[in-house]
């Protein structure tokens, strides 16, 4: 018998489903502490939680027996992955199974704002009959602006299609093709802002998107517009979009997200103009079905067959092989990383190459691993070698693998190529004593140096100045600099820059380095 522990609430469909193969021992127990739960799984082969328990290394350490956890939900931060995949523990998710649900919410308070249903509740409870007041707005023929064109995006926009509306989406990291097979229009985020009478948020919360609609995005906005956020709270700067409510600019807002949660003496909570609601994003009796049942079953065929569904954290490496791949494998994933930084535009395609005494190795996983470093961070879902060709399929992104004995100048070498429709952006490597990645071209500039750190790279005029420039610059605002490459293209005396700094540079100081007389372009990544 293998037992399995439910320490959460499910769909009791879910427990069923479970309970119902004759090999299982079924336990369900929620609402347990670290010590209990050290205690109630230590012979148990599976764990089922939600969002409430948190499976914490030492938990992990107590259950010898475990091989799978399974979460009802997309979020893993209640489950510590990296001790679990140390103890070869998979993590299985459900990313897909609430995003109906997150999508229709949406939907709702797109029409709560055009036609003032709260207000228009507490008017007739309060006794008044105000009409005339209570005029709404007509959603046929008006444009959504949709930022964040994953799973719960394209149900929301197919939903407004069905509305008559006009849908323009933003997404910088899925191609024009896959936006448009959608029926909505691929624009700029300042286009989409300047022209939607509604906007709503479906994506990913991260550094890159904190703030994402800060002052200036708000003021940008169309006159009138609404905006309507059921993703993360940090997405939007809640006092900048209090004042451009209360000046008039915008005509509203709904909001199920919030920076704060519970948003507790917010001065949001007083404008009268702001639907409210308590992330209620998944809380449908639908989606607590679905999440329950999605796990059960994923956790099932698991300990059935092996079969590890939304896992995020399982690699495709036979053991004996991984002490071949795993370098390159390193090496893809900074390369992968540095292609994320360096590219323009969505790609529609990654092409990796393996050349010379890297002819021996599995070209598959090191791809993969390539795919992983380039997507980790654009998505909310976590992006693994087993997740990362479904989640790049679903971008629009195809993924090319290919082999040579050619040499090509170094003992081994990998390149990693990415197209997008008006050009494309190669990076390569190799290692040192077999183990040591090392950077040597980007594009047609042979750059030598260790990837990792925080890289600044800059394309500029092969000319005196720049580079002493750059230094000064740095050094004022008392910016190490750790290692230093430059190489040049010939004819057209142009170079670029491969700079090892102490500490990533504010978006302010990226500006001044690119208004440096000479500098083209200026990147920066963390590898």
């Amino acid at each position: 018998m293998k037992k399995i522990f439910i320490a959460d609430r499910i769909a009791e469909i879910g427990i069923t489903y479970l309970k119902s193969h004759p090999g299982f021992e079924v336990v369900v127990e929620p609402g347990l502490g670290e010590a209990q739960l050290c205690e109630r799984i230590r012979d148990c082969e599976a764990v089922i939680v939600r969002s409430a328990p948190r499976i914490t290394a030492p938990i992990l350490a107590s259950a010898h027996k475990l091989k799978v956890i399974g979460r009802a939900g997309i979020g893993v931060d209640n489950i510590d992955v990296e001790a679990a995949t140390e103890r070869g523990v998979v993590v299985l998710n459900t990313p897909d199974a609430n995003a109906i649900t997150t999508a229709e919410l949406t939907l709702a308070h797109i029409l709560s704002l055009s036609r003032h249903l709260p207000q228009a509740d507490r008017s007739v409870r309060a006794g008044e009959w105000k009409r005339a007041q209570l005029v709404g707005t007509e959603l046929a023929g008006k444009t959504v602006g949709i930022i964040g064109f994953g799973t719960i995006g394209r149900i929301v926009a197919s939903r407004c299609l069905g509305l008559n509306m006009h849908v323009v989406a933003y997404d910088p990291f899925v191609t024009r093709e896959v936006i448009e097979q959608a029926g909505a229009a691929p624009g700029e985020l300042e286009e989409l802002l300047k022209t939607s009478d509604y906007v709503t948020l479906h994506c990913p919360l991260m550094d890159k998107t904190r703030h994402l609609l800060n002052r200036d995005r708000l003021l940008t906005m169309k006159p009138g517009a609404r905006l309507i956020n059921c993703a993360r709270g940090g997405l939007v700067d809640e006092v900048a979009l209090l004042e451009a409510i209360t000046s008039g600019h915008l005509a509203g807002a709904a909001l199920d997200v919030y920076e704060k949660e519970p948003p507790l003496g917010s001065p949001l909570l007083k404008e009268a103009r702001i639907v409210f609601t308590p992330h209620l994003g998944a809380s449908t009796e639908e989606a607590q079905v679905a999440v329950g049942v999605a796990i059960a079953r994923q956790v099932a065929a698991f300990l059935e067959t092996g079969e590890a569904i939304n896992a995020v954290n399982l690699p495709h490496v036979p053991a004996e092989d991984l002490p071949k791949i795993r370098p390159y494998q390193v090496l893809a994933h900074r390369l992968g990383r540095l292609l994320a930084a360096l590219t323009p535009e969505p790609l529609y395609q990654i092409e990796v190459a393996l050349c010379g005494q890297a002819f021996e190795i599995n070209p598959h996983p090191v791809a993969v691993e390539a795919l992983v470093g380039l997507l980790e961070e654009q998505l909310s879902t976590p992006v693994n070698s087993v997740n990362a060709r479904h989640l790049a399929h679903r971008q629009g992104l195809a993924l090319s693998e290919s082999r040579s004995e050619e040499t090509q100048g170094y003992l081994s070498l990998l390149t990693v190529t990415g197209r997008y429709p008006s050009g494309a952006v190669s990076v390569a490597g190799t290692l040192l004593g077999d183990r040591h990645p090392r950077l040597v071209r980007i594009d047609d500039y042979e750059i030598e140096t260790v990837p990792e750190g925080t890289l600044l790279i800059t394309r500029h005029d092969d000319r005196p100045g720049v580079v002493g420039a750059l230094g000064n610059l740095l050094g004022q605002e008392h910016i190490n600099i750790s290692r230093m490459q430059v190489g040049i293209t010939l004819p057209e005396s142009q170079a670029m820059a491969v700079i090892g700094i102490s500490s990533p540079l504010s978006p302010e100081l990226l500006q001044q380095v690119e208004a440096i007389p000479a500098v083209h372009r200026v990147y920066q990544v963390s590898l």
